[in-house]
């Protein structure tokens, strides 16, 4: 993914996230202020409201007006959301990840009005904003994520008898696959698609090719694959399924491959590689062996050899 793109993403989402933790700090500092000055409510046109609160626990002490209601509004979704709002100005990730919870406590404070309130516009709006907060929470943190995240660079300028050939959408592989052939001096394949695979429509889009178990074409290789002994074949999942280009790399190589040492490793974020993804492997090459690795946001926590 372009580093132009991945920072694009990454500011779309931070403004929108930056915008909704203001927007409900300061509509909670103002709501939490007018309680504070008129505890009856009527300020708010909400002192119709305050009966409904005795079905709470000790609303006899706690709810007779509205003054704990705007203390609680005001540390729950007021400070806290300005809170998140300021760190995430300072660039710190503590920021990004207080502004996605406070997304999710505001749709529970809004399901407790739901279950003490009668229906009404404002509070499904509130709800509404907090699912909102939380989405776009969720997508700064994981375009942050990408952005930040540094895709390594070839090193090796030997001849070898082992080609490195794999696909990367997101970096996570092409880093993978890079720390292999650098540490042992492999010569290295990446393999390029004319198709869309970048951001969310990327995704989408593989991810039907992943569905049907279809083939990707591939650009003109750079290295013959004829000149090896060995192929490393490094591929992430598509639903549960090698990547596409990696399939089809393996369909228009098929005869070659059979004809010698062969390994596939299949990285994925799971905790466990599906039977599916290991039983396509073994019904293009039989013969070759399979590593599996598990890889979350760009770290490898473990590596297990299949076959």
């Amino acid at each position: 993914m372009k580093t132009k793109t991945k920072l694009l993403r990454y500011k779309i989402f931070k403004i929108l996230l930056l915008f909704w933790t203001l927007f409900i700090g300061i509509g909670a500092l103002w709501g939490s202020l007018c309680m504070f000055i008129d505890p009856t409510g009527k300020l708010l046109h909400m002192d119709a409201l305050l009966p409904y609160f005795q079905v709470l626990p000790f609303a006899d002490i706690l709810f007779t007006n509205y003054i704990f209601s705007g203390i609680c509004l005001l540390i729950v979704n007021g400070l806290s959301n300005i809170l998140a709002f300021t760190l995430i100005l300072l660039k710190k990730k503590i920021g990004y990840i207080l502004g996605t919870i406070f997304g999710f406590t505001l749709m529970i404070w809004i399901i407790i009005q739901f279950i003490i309130f009668p229906s009404n516009p404002l509070s499904t709006s509130y709800f509404i904003f907090g699912v909102l907060q939380l989405i776009s929470g969720l997508l700064a943190l994981l375009t942050r994520k990408q952005y930040l995240y540094q895709e390594l660079q070839y090193e090796n300028t030997n001849k070898s008898d082992t080609l490195v050939v794999y696909f990367s959408r997101t970096g996570y592989t092409n880093n993978y696959a890079i720390k292999m052939a650098n540490s042992n001096n492999f010569d290295i394949e990446r393999l390029y698609v004319n198709e869309r695979t970048d951001g969310l429509l990327g995704f989408l889009w593989c991810g039907r090719f992943g569905m049907h178990k279809w083939g990707m074409s591939i650009n003109s290789l750079k290295h013959d694959i004829k000149k090896y002994k060995k192929v490393i074949i490094i591929t992430p999942l598509w639903v549960f399924h090698i990547s596409a280009p990696i399939r089809e790399f393996i369909k228009q190589n098929l005869d070659y491959l059979k004809s010698i040492e062969t390994q596939i490793i299949i990285n994925h974020f799971m905790h466990y590689l599906t039977k599916c993804s290991i039983k396509e492997v073994e019904s293009l090459l039989p013969s070759a062996t399979i590593t599996s690795i598990e890889t979350q946001y760009g770290h490898t926590h473990s590596e297990k050899l299949i076959k």
